[in-house]
């Protein structure tokens, strides 16, 4: 039942109420990952293999095959629209999709020669429908979010996304939007998205690809989810970028900051957290004396430490580890040691002792 009631502005007022809103269950493409209906965006630096997880991404369900890390056997193959002004669909999209066994019949293109499609463009709704397209992906959004939008302008860019959402919800459509992260070499992967933070605002997931610190591998990656509004957030996924497009490696716990701070650029500033743990070893140190480390390790975890924060902070203190006799000791340096004063450690200095 709709109540009305005429206003100021001669729009009649209308109310649902919640009793007359039908529960809908999320239904997802890849969970908890990419949702059917919804808007998610796939950011990575330039390089970083944003467009080729995509485009994996596409291969797999072209053929019906279940996408990584799921409980899936197989699935029906789906239409998949995508659109790119990044690459050439005939010597780098199509041959890229080729080698990894994707359904050329069910990788659908939009032709933009007359007019470059924007989120507002009806043909987008129109592709979907006629051909039952259950995936659409526009790489990059900057290209696509159209010209005379300042993605710096939270009115502007909400303006354009609400486009793209209706279009989504009406369709149930999963929209993947790739997007080029901007310079700002922060650990906070949310502030990491380009132009205004209405654009995470707008998008339901937002996935990051991000380097790892694997020297072995330089061609190794992280997806990690940066954003879920719509369940928990998910494992981060290890891939390798290959020339044959992206192999699969393995699931874990990992979440974006901490592979944000992995792969960023090193500053000497330590993390809230790190700080914390310092401060924690300090208290344990205080009175000068050696203590064992396996219980001061002991004491950390407990505290709700990991590892890896705990042993940075204690290189970042210069704290001296011994075995005087049965087992390994944790020392606070004296002052007069010269270079190993409290305060004067940054997290990239070679220290003479074992961490």
């Amino acid at each position: 039942m709709k109540i009305h009631e005429e206003t100021n502005f001669d729009v009649p007022l209308e109310i649902i109420r919640a009793s007359e809103v039908e529960p809908k269950e999320v239904k997802w493409l890849w969970y908890p990952y990419i949702p059917f209906g919804k808007v998610t965006i796939l950011q990575g630096d330039p390089g970083d293999g944003k467009s080729t997880l995509a485009l994996k991404i596409a291969s797999i369900l072209t053929k019906g095959d279940p996408l990584p890390f799921t409980d899936e056997e197989s699935r029906e193959p789906v239409t998949v629209i995508y659109q790119t002004t990044e690459d050439d669909l005939d010597d780098t999209v199509v041959p890229r999709f080729l080698s990894s066994d994707g359904n050329a019949e069910r990788l659908i293109f939009i032709k933009e020669n007359e007019k470059r499609l924007t989120f507002g463009d009806p043909r987008l709704m129109e592709a979907i429908r006629k051909y039952d397209a259950k995936v659409l992906i526009l790489d990059p959004l900057s290209a696509y979010i159209g010209e005379n939008c300042s993605m710096n302008m939270a009115n502007e860019t909400r303006a354009e996304f609400n486009h793209l959402i209706e279009a989504a919800k009406s369709t149930d459509c999963a929209v993947l939007i790739v997007a080029h992260m901007n310079k700002m070499r922060s650990t906070e992967p949310l502030y990491r998205t380009v132009g205004s933070i209405d654009v995470v605002g707008a998008a339901r997931s937002v996935l990051s690809v991000v380097r790892t610190n694997n020297k072995e591998n330089p061609n190794e990656r992280l997806l990690v989810q940066v954003k879920s509004n719509l369940s928990s957030t998910g494992s981060a996924i290890v891939f390798e970028v290959s020339e044959d497009g992206v192999n699969f490696i393995d699931e874990i716990e990992m979440t974006a900051k901490e592979a944000f701070e992995l792969s960023g650029p090193k500053m000497g500033r330590p993390s809230e957290k790190c700080d914390e743990a310092k401060s924690f070893i300090e208290k344990l140190l205080e009175d000068g004396k050696p203590h064992s480390a396996s219980e001061c390790i002991q004491k950390l975890k407990a505290a709700g430490f990991k590892e890896s924060t705990f042993k940075k902070a204690k290189r970042m203190l210069g704290v001296v580890t011994d075995k005087p006799s049965f087992g390994f000791t944790w020392q606070l340096p004296k002052v007069d040691e010269g270079k190993y004063q409290w305060g004067e450690i940054t997290a990239d200095d070679d220290l003479p002792f074992d961490i």
